[in-house]
């Protein structure tokens, strides 16, 4: 008999996917679950919950990432690495980098999620196109008004940089 010896990533893996596995039997969502780790140790756990909260930002990774973010009380997670069960979408790899992880360990791909109906290709797709020709219109509005706004930010006292 073969003996494996598990790996750290493959015990925080296993972790997402067991929560994956308990939310989306529950009927929160889809199958995604998520733990940030920081120094060896889970500081954040998550699974889809877009069901759940009637929330389509309520996805594994950010979930986890919430969670982290508030039992650490600092909005930065630099040092920590997240272990998803798919790789991430774009909203998700945009809340990973906001959070500044380190290291992304993702189970199936955006490819496998496809399978399952997940369309996460087709943000990917959308995403790479120029704004214009994009599906959903971006148009410009009291730029001069929200250009006063940023100036306005820029000069309060002790803004943090995020």
């Amino acid at each position: 008999m073969l003996l494996r010896t598990m790996t750290s990533e493959s015990r925080f893996m296993l972790r997402a996917i067991e929560l994956a596995r308990k939310g989306m039997l529950a009927g929160d969502g889809g199958p995604f679950g998520a733990v940030v780790v920081r120094n060896g140790e889970i500081i954040g756990e998550g699974w889809n919950r877009v069901l759940l909260n009637n929330d389509p930002t309520a996805h594994g990774e950010v979930t986890a990432i919430r969670d982290a973010c508030t039992k650490i009380n600092d909005f930065r997670l630099s040092g920590c690495e997240i272990h998803t069960t798919g790789q991430p979408c774009p909203m998700c790899l945009g809340a990973i980098h906001w959070a500044r992880i380190d290291r992304i360990y993702y189970g199936f791909s955006i490819e496998d999620a496809a399978t399952a109906g997940f369309d996460d290709q087709d943000f990917y797709s959308e995403l790479s196109l120029p704004a214009e020709q994009r599906s959903i219109p971006s148009l410009q509005s009291e730029a001069k008004e929200a250009l006063q706004l940023l100036e306005d930010y820029k000069s309060l006292p002790g803004t943090k940089d995020y």
